[in-house]
Order: structure tokens, then sequence, then C-alpha cells
């Protein structure tokens, strides 16, 4: 593998910072009462709150035989998987890793003993004891920039995949997910994403997942979501709405009127299929790779 200080390619603390730490309670004005910041897994009569934790449950369950064990969060946001892990799923410790430094704070404020939270980076995180599961969710369209080749990606990818599958145990699961290019393509990729919302920050395809994770993970399952994301960014757009002068007092009227036309573009771009929205189960692969023909 190769030197952890040479690894990260994507997205930079700095522009992590930038969108994330705009505020928490700029955000606890929009998100449910758990701050996830991720697509929802929805039922019928949900509200936003009960699909979040459908979510994460979904996540947690097929995250392999978990109780009291330990599992790794990678870009665990405000927290709520980390939670859910301990008190349903009996986790013995989970560990959160955030670039946020007021995601990190506000986790460390509310933690129990079981509970780490790591103002690091995959490439930085370094533990003695693997883990029995990895969770990331909405983390991995940070891991690649815009001025990558693919091949850089495919690259960049891999080496996530790689250090997943030096912490995890044999036989352990990564479960994953992330918003995806599918029927649009990073050239058609809005420069409004690309300069005001995720700087830093690009898209995978299906099929580089795929090839980086080749030979260190087997893929198990995989949904696409897509529709639940149109939902969920729909619902975020009205609670932002409904609440936009005290969100205008926290972060001012250009933040407000930035973000709203970014939940826009999500629930049109997922109601229209130009992303997609993958939930992927893979497990460590243990065996010994085919040799390409």
């Amino acid at each position: 593998m190769s030197d952890p200080l040479l690894r990260s390619p994507g997205a930079s603390a700095a522009a992590i910072q930038r969108h994330y730490d705009l505020g928490n309670d700029f955000y606890a004005l929009w998100l449910d009462e758990s701050l996830t910041y991720s697509c929802a897994m929805w039922d019928f009569g949900d509200d936003l709150h009960t699909a979040q934790l459908r979510k994460i449950d979904w996540h947690l369950a097929h995250a392999g035989d978990i109780r009291g064990g330990r599992i790794l969060d990678i870009g665990c946001g405000w927290g709520s998987t980390l939670r859910r892990a301990v008190e349903r799923f009996g986790v013995a410790h989970a560990t959160g890793l955030s670039l946020s430094a007021a995601q990190v704070s506000f986790i460390e404020r509310i933690a129990t003993p079981r509970i780490e939270a790591r103002l690091q980076g995959w490439a930085e995180y370094d533990s003695r004891e693997r883990c029995d599961a990895i969770v990331s969710i909405g983390a991995f369209e940070h891991f690649a920039r815009l001025d990558q080749t693919p091949a850089e990606k495919v690259s960049g990818y891999r080496d996530v995949f790689e250090c997943c599958r030096t912490l995890l145990r044999p036989g352990g699961k990564l479960c994953l997910q992330t918003i995806t290019y599918e029927n649009a393509d990073r050239r058609e990729f809005s420069r409004f994403f690309a300069e005001q919302i995720f700087p830093e920050s690009d898209l995978p395809h299906l099929s580089e997942i795929a090839a980086a994770s080749r030979g260190l993970f087997e893929i198990e399952l995989l949904r696409n979501d897509r529709h639940h994301y149109a939902r969920t960014a729909r619902e975020w757009l009205t609670r932002l709405q409904e609440r936009s002068d005290e969100a205008s007092a926290l972060v001012g009227d250009d933040a407000v009127q930035s973000y709203r036309k970014y939940l826009g573009l999500l629930a049109v771009g997922f109601h229209t299929g130009s992303m997609n929205l993958a939930r992927i189960v893979m497990r460590r692969f243990d065996g010994r790779p085919a040799r390409a023909r």
C-alpha cells in the first residue's frame, strides 16, 4: 500500500470545512433531529426522522455480526450512525472520522466512552485493532476531484479500499452509500456544485467502484435508491424554506439562497436519473484474486 501521507487525493480538510462547518445550528434547522445529512430510506407513512433511522439501521443490519464488536464510520457527520450502533446494535466501540471540526466537536459533547470521534480522514487513521465493520455514508463523493483523470480517480479509490481492507478483520464488511454518475458524466457536473457547494469533489461511476475494489472486496448487495434521494432533497428544501428567516440570521441571505438552489438541483437530478444513489454491501475478499487473462 502507498504511503498514507501521499494518499487521499480527494477534497482537502479546508474544502470539507467550508461546507460542513457553516454551523451546526444552521443544519439543525432543516435536517431531522438526528442531524443525518445523507439520503434517507423511505417507506409508506415515514417522516424524515423515521426514514433516516431506517437508512442507518439498514446499513448496520447489513454490516454483519457487530454486537459486542468494533465499527468504523468514515465520514461520520454529526454521529447519528455511531449513536445508533451503540444504542440499538450493541456495538462495544464505535469510531467516527470527520474532517469537520464542527461535527467532531458536536460528537465529543454528547459522546459516551463507547463512542470516539476523530478529526481525521481515512488516510490518516491508524489503529492496532481491526474492526468488525466499516460504514461510510455520503463521504465517497469527496474521495476524488474533478481535475483528476479517470485512471487517477480509480487509483485513488483503490487506495481507499486497500485501507479499508487492512482495517477490517477477515470476512469483515464495508457498507457504502454514495451518489454516482450514471445517466450523466463529469463533463455535465454543475460548476455551481463544484465552486459553491462541494469544492474539490467528484462523483464516482459504479464501474469505477467495481474496478477499484476488484480483488479486495466482493460486492454482495447493490441498491439504486435515487428516488429516495429526490424525496429526501425535497423534504430538506421544504424545511429550509419554512425556516429561511432563521437560517438567514445565522448564515446570511446569500448562503441560504445557495442552499435552496443546491437542494432544488439535487431533487431534479435524482428525479430525472442524472445521478443515482448507490447503497452497496461489500465483504472483504480473503482469497487470491484471479489473474487477468
